[in-house]
């Protein structure tokens, strides 16, 4: 059970603080809830070729990783707004809309990426939405231009229909990004 008391010391008891207390057995306690403290133990590596190969996942994950949590994020934003969208001529207008709003922003900074640094994205897009880059491109543009894509994709060695796999191959992924959500990359 807890209640609130006031303590106050010396004095006539006008200034204090407020305290949660906790009455067990008949005595009280006061309470205090600290902040939630990650603990993360150093990550050993068995050769010098693997702490490049673990340092080369982190750069890359970083880089890309606030690119995926906006893609989320604009998804979703995006999908309320199409709910309200009643013709398909609408639709195609506000489609075109959406790609030359995002182009603007981000077709630089995409073209620059490396391939690794897409096929992450690519699954961190799925891990952010719970769809694969190639089921929004076939939602939002058409079967016939994600099509397209996922060819050309395939001359490059991308898949978008690739999934993230947080307990298999993407494991080491997975524990990068809960890495960076605790602050301690």
């Amino acid at each position: 059970m807890g209640a609130f008391f006031r303590a106050a010391g010396q004095g006539d008891g006008s200034k204090g603080i407020v305290v949660t207390a906790e009455v067990v057995n008949g005595d009280t306690f006061p309470m205090r809830y600290l902040p939630y403290v990650t603990i993360v133990e150093e990550k050993k590596f068995r050769s010098d070729f693997e702490r490049r190969k673990w340092q080369r996942l982190k750069r890359n994950v970083k880089k890309v990783y606030p690119y995926a949590k906006l893609a989320g994020s604009l998804l979703n934003k995006y999908q309320v707004q199409l709910d309200s969208v009643e013709t398909q001529r609408q639709r195609k207008k506000y489609f075109k809309l959406i790609e030359k709003e995002l182009k603007a922003e981000f077709d630089d900074d995409i073209r620059k990426m490396t391939t690794t640094q897409g096929r992450i994205l690519v699954k961190l897009i799925d891990r952010e939405t719970g769809n694969s880059s190639y089921e929004i491109v076939q939602e939002f543009r058409g079967n016939v231009t994600a099509f397209f894509w996922q060819g050309l994709s395939k001359m490059f060695n991308q898949d978008l229909k690739s999934r993230y796999d947080p307990h298999g191959e993407d494991a080491e992924i997975e524990n990068i990004i809960y890495l960076i959500e605790a602050g301690a990359i």
